[in-house]
């Protein structure tokens, strides 16, 4: 909408909607019931902030966006709170009453989160509903309510609200008239009235004794009577007396609350001030004086100070409206920031087609050189036929430390594989020194664990899982550590009486433990603190080997998926961030994105942009959140567990020095964790579709069945990692039916179970004895 080549803008709204409704966010309230007199159809148990959309959207010449739904005493506090930051309860004494108070989010059992505090309406005119206060309702105020346009309801309003005060003192009257009381006896048509007497009058009556008196004689003159002095003394004595009554239940009410808070902050002496609005309260001459003193009487251990409210209806929902508006802004450019992190069905569908691409390159002999995804042969034939039976020794290399073990596979029953391990360290020196330093300290070890086992002189095949990258040329292996090639070739069988066979990478390892369980297993799936996949290739596909016959396995090493820029069309400016300042800038793009070694660095940088831009943490940065590798992954799992309280997350964040974070920063933490997770999740799901869709396209099936066997940290103890991982696949390869296997012990069961594979083949040809 143009006027006078000015666009008009977009006004924030916020509503005041004084009755009972049940907020489920700033702009979103439910009636509960109507109240004060209105009973408007078709509103009760409806959003009021729908209709009042509808409303505008019908009229259509301006438009407002409705930021916040806000109860008058909110806004009354909110008012009261701009002017004295002790302000924590807001009061009405109006037409009708009400109050509300800052409480301690721990004891809100309906909302998630313990940190922080939240405004809670507690709508007390209702109070008595429940029968509660049947022991101090006279007669007189059950026949107010029985006359009412809601009986049964509001009854604590019912005794203290001005749209009910006069009403009792007129029941009051009528019924000592009947009893011969006052007025000689006498009643007339103007006092057998409903609302005959008004609050107002009340006003009048109590504001000074003589003026009252006149005040009391206008009044039933007004009502048609003729009062003595002794009848006016005794109404302006009941309107005392209700009026008196009001105060001081407002009063206990008020301690109640003063108390709440008092023992949620553990104080011996609470401070504390009250923001008051209300035309009772403001206007009866003696009402909040008596409710002051009262409520000093039964909190003598509150510092109490009542605020008068200026308009807290207007501007303390303006104010709510700035603040929301403000939060509103903030959450919005959050979102927008995330949203980059966020892929969409086709964006995933593009990855696993990209990846399907750079099998095909990396299996071409012609193209295997620039493919990012090396899809290395691993000489693997065959999967386990539970035929498998001998003892064999296994090493398992992958970090600073590793495992010899002794692996005993009885055939006839597949889950009969007992293991025996000893893990040995590796100093930092011999894995930064020479490859004769490295492997001499491994066949140390070995001796070690031989003499342990009391095997000296026992001829066993090995297998040797060695889980980095590596080019394989059966028993050669050829290791790529920093651009040199280091060849290491049967140095163990010049050492011991052992028969080397197989080396093993973790994946390859991961998937021949599941198969030797499942013989539906063909492919092998890492997600731990780094990625990669292998499966069971067609032979004739596989141009880096000759033979066109049967199966291999493929170690895809596909952690360096996007090297060759496959990924740039979904990296974020927070992957090049975790890129730049890796120890291998524009390497394993794909494991950046995915494994557990990244992840809590991607969101580690997505909060410092946050609070960079004033979104988190009142823009407020630690020192410790500034350190690289500071947010481990292990911090995102935890995170994520649906029953992690918002506390045991804000003592992660104390541990990274956000010693001041709000419980609302807690929220957007996890939020940040979710996403982040939820895109490695997805595009962990994309890579595996490729793969699955691969094989069954391999087979020229319309429909596969196949198991993935799977290890690693991310996918076992992250809380959704996998469900999303596996909802994705189904959706992006609809034609294969999978299973997931956890693997257990993939890189050392598994390199046995190689090894007693390729000895059985072996076997089978008359050239290995086991």
């Amino acid at each position: 909408m143009e006027k006078k080549g000015i666009k008009e803008k977009k006004l924030p709204l916020g509503f005041t909607f004084s009755f009972p409704c049940q907020q489920t966010k700033l702009d979103e309230s439910v009636l509960l019931s109507w109240t004060k007199r209105f009973k408007a159809s078709g509103v009760e148990g409806k959003d009021v902030v729908s209709l009042l959309r509808k409303a505008i959207q019908k009229r259509g010449d301006f438009d407002i966006d409705i930021v916040t739904v806000v109860n008058d005493t909110v806004g009354t506090m909110m008012t009261c709170g701009y002017d004295d930051q002790h302000c924590e309860i807001g009061l009405i004494v109006g037409t009708g009453t009400n109050a509300c108070y800052m409480e301690q989010m721990r004891n809100l059992e309906l909302l998630d989160g313990d940190e922080g505090r939240m405004c809670v309406n507690t709508e007390w005119g209702a109070f008595g509903d429940d029968g509660s206060l049947e022991d101090l309702r006279t007669d007189i105020d059950r026949e107010l309510d029985a006359g009412s346009l809601n009986p049964g309801k509001q009854l604590f309003e019912k005794m203290i609200g001005e749209m009910y005060m006069g009403e009792l003192v007129r029941l009051i009257l009528l019924r000592m008239a009947k009893e011969q009381l006052l007025f000689q006896g006498k009643t007339t048509a103007e006092l057998l009235t409903t609302g005959g007497f008004k609050t107002t009058d009340i006003y009048a009556i109590e504001n000074d004794k003589w003026e009252g008196l006149a005040s009391a004689e206008k009044v039933l003159r007004g009502l048609h009577l003729e009062p003595s002095k002794e009848d006016c003394i005794a109404t302006q004595r009941v309107c005392q007396i209700v009026s008196t009554r009001a105060a001081h239940l407002c009063s206990a009410t008020l301690a109640a609350v003063l108390r709440q808070i008092r023992d949620n902050k553990a104080a011996e002496k609470l401070r504390a001030t009250i923001g008051v609005d209300g035309s009772v309260y403001k206007y009866h001459p003696e009402f909040s004086r008596r409710l002051n003193k009262m409520v000093r009487r039964l909190v003598p251990d509150c510092d109490v100070r009542f605020l008068l409210s200026q308009d807290g209806s207007g501007k303390g929902s303006a104010m709510v409206t700035a603040v929301a508006y403000r939060f509103a802004a903030q959450q919005a450019e959050r979102q927008r920031i995330l949203d980059t992190l966020r892929l969409s069905r086709n964006q995933l569908l593009e990855v696993k087609e990209r990846m399907n691409e750079e099998m095909a390159r990396g299996l071409s002999k012609q193209t295997h050189e620039q493919a990012s995804i090396k899809m290395l042969p691993t000489y693997v034939r065959s999967t386990p036929d539970g035929t498998e039976h001998g003892d064999f020794l296994a090493l398992d290399l992958g970090g600073s430390s590793f495992r010899v073990l002794l692996v005993q596979v009885r055939s006839g029953t597949k889950s009969n594989v007992d293991m025996h391990h000893k893990i040995y360290s590796i100093p930092q020196e011999t894995m930064q020194g020479t490859a004769e330093e490295l492997f001499d300290h491994i066949v140390d070890c070995i001796a070690d664990f031989l003499k342990y086992r009391d095997m000296r002189g026992v001829s066993l095949p090995l297998g040797f899982t060695f889980s980095f990258p590596c080019h394989q040329r059966h028993d050669v292996l050829i290791i790529l550590c920093c651009g040199y090639d280091i060849v290491y070739e049967n140095i163990i069988e010049n050492e011991f009486d052992l028969n080397f066979v197989a080396v093993v990478n973790d994946t390859v390892g991961t998937m021949m433990t599941c198969s030797y369980e499942d013989p539906k297993c063909e492919v092998g799936l890492i997600v731990g603190t780094g990625t990669n996949a292998c499966y069971m290739e067609e032979m004739h596909n596989i141009e880096l080997v000759e033979g066109d016959s049967g199966l291999m396995c493929v170690n895809m090493e596909w952690g360096a998926f996007g090297e060759g820029g496959e990924l740039d069309d979904f990296c974020t400016q927070f992957d090049r961030v975790v890129d730049a300042c890796s120890s291998n800038p524009g390497k394993q793009r794909y494991e950046k994105m995915i494994s557990g070694m990244y992840l809590g660095e991607i969101v580690r940088n997505v909060l410092l942009d946050f609070t960079a831009k004033g979104l988190l943490f009142r823009g407020k940065l630690s020192e410790r959140l500034k350190t690289h590798g500071i947010f481990e992954t292990k911090f995102l799992t935890q995170i994520e567990k649906d029953r992690l309280a918002m506390r045991q997350i804000r003592s992660i964040l104390q541990h990274l020095g956000l010693t001041s974070s709000t419980c609302d920063d807690s929220v957007v933490v996890k939020e940040v964790c979710s996403v982040v997770a939820r895109r490695a999740a997805q595009l962990c799901g994309a890579g595996l579709a490729a793969v699955i869709d691969k094989i069954r396209q391999n087979r020229n099936l319309n429909q596969l069945s196949i198991t993935v066997g799977v290890d690693g940290t991310l996918y076992k103890t992250h809380p959704h990692f996998s469900s999303i991982m596996q909802e994705t696949l189904q959706d992006l390869a609809p034609q294969c039916q999978v299973t997931f296997h956890k693997s257990e012990d993939g890189s050392g069961k598994g390199a046995a179970l190689i090894t007693a594979v390729a000895c059985r083949i072996m076997t089978q040809d008359n050239n290995c004895e086991v």
